[in-house]
Formats: C-alpha cells, structure tokens, sequence
C-alpha cells in the first residue's frame, strides 16, 4: 500500500506540474497575441492621382507638377520666359495639389502662380503655395499668414477652404461653423477673405483687405 501510495503521489505531483507548465503556457500566449493586436499598424495613405499644369501669362509660363504621392508629396514649379533665370522650384506640400492658377494682382505684368493644397482626412483644409516673377527677371515665393485663431475673422473656421483669383485679388472662403469638437455645426453663412499682393520685407505677401460674410 505505501508504495502504490508512494507511486501515487509521484504521478500526481508530475500531473500537477504538467498542468502548471501548460496553464502558464496558455496564459501567456494571448498576452503576446493581445500584445501583437494592439501594436498601432501604420495605415498608408493612398495617394492621389499625378497632378500636371501650364499656365501662362503676359509671355510667361509656369509648369506645375506634383505626384501626389500619399506621404511626402512635393510640388515642383518651374518657371519660363524669365530674363535672368528660369530656375524651378520643389516644395513639400501638405496633403494633394488638386488645382493651380494664374494671376497678376498688382498688374505689374509680372505674373504670380497660385497653388491649392488639400490636406487628407479631417476638415481638408486647404494651403496655398505661390510663386511671383520679380520684374519679370527671377521667381521668389510668396507668403500668406496663417490665421490668427484669437481674432474675430477667424471664428468659426473649421476648414473647407476654397481659393480662386478674382480680378486683382485672391479669395479665400470657408463656411462658417457655431460650437466646438464633434458638436459643431455649420450656420449656413460664409466667410470670405480677399487678398492684395504687397511688397514685404523680405518677399511677396498676401494682405488681407476686406472681409465679408453672406
């Protein structure tokens, strides 16, 4: 009797260690397929199809070209019909160019090049990427300054943006929301912004000179 006993109680602590060695087995593996599964995938951005224009104006023509690649995307302009250097330009941009045009605004017979950026997701806010011959001899860029969240102007802006060169100005409009987050909604008005082209300090910029909303 001792020995079976004996035997017994071998068998049974093996059993047991058996059993402890497989219950840790599996309750280790779903922790590292739980661990697998919540590792963040990096989702790809699809890109956009090629985006390629030339625009001309006053004997002076702009090409524009993006591949809308899905990160990373550039722009590159290049200019023609420029006395001293026809040198292009490439610039990252901040999403998909899906439009580019034109313009003179401060008739100088200089032209300038607007190009529109859509972000990808979110609210699509739209950026701008410009050009402006210098008296018709070199290209340099031109700057538009972002909007001031704190002024009264830009209340109510969530994005949309749309842009267009009206006569001598540059437009910009974006539908006008009321609330914050998830909750905001659109109040059926927009706002419109109008931009001269002036001389900077150090370049070409877009000032604001009248605001309107409908």
């Amino acid at each position: 009797m001792r020995y079976w006993s004996s035997v017994g109680s071998l068998f049974f602590l093996i059993a047991v260690s058996v059993t402890i060695i497989a219950c840790g087995g599996s309750e280790r593996a779903p922790a590292t397929e739980n661990t697998a599964a919540g590792t963040p995938t990096p989702v790809a951005v699809q890109s956009g199809p090629p985006f390629s224009q030339s625009l001309e104006l006053h004997g002076i023509r702009f090409v524009v070209k993006s591949p809308n690649s899905g990160s990373d995307n550039k722009v590159t302009v290049t200019p023609s019909g420029l006395e001293i250097t026809n040198e292009g330009f490439t610039k990252s941009a901040d999403g998909e160019v899906y439009g580019a045009e034109i313009g003179d605004l401060n008739v100088d017979r200089s032209p300038e090049v607007y190009i529109y950026v859509r972000q990808r997701g979110g609210n699509k806010r739209v950026s701008l990427i410009a050009y402006s011959a210098n008296k018709r001899k070199s290209l340099s860029e031109v700057y538009l300054p972002d909007l001031d969240p704190q002024s009264k102007d830009a209340a109510g802006y969530k994005g949309e943006d749309e842009f267009a060169v009206v006569e001598n100005t540059l437009a910009r409009r974006f539908p006008i929301y009321d609330g914050t987050g998830a909750n905001a909604k659109k109040t059926g008005k927009t706002r419109q912004f109008q931009y001269k082209l002036k001389q900077g300090e150090a370049g070409w910029v877009l000032s604001v000179d009248k605001v309107v909303e409908y």
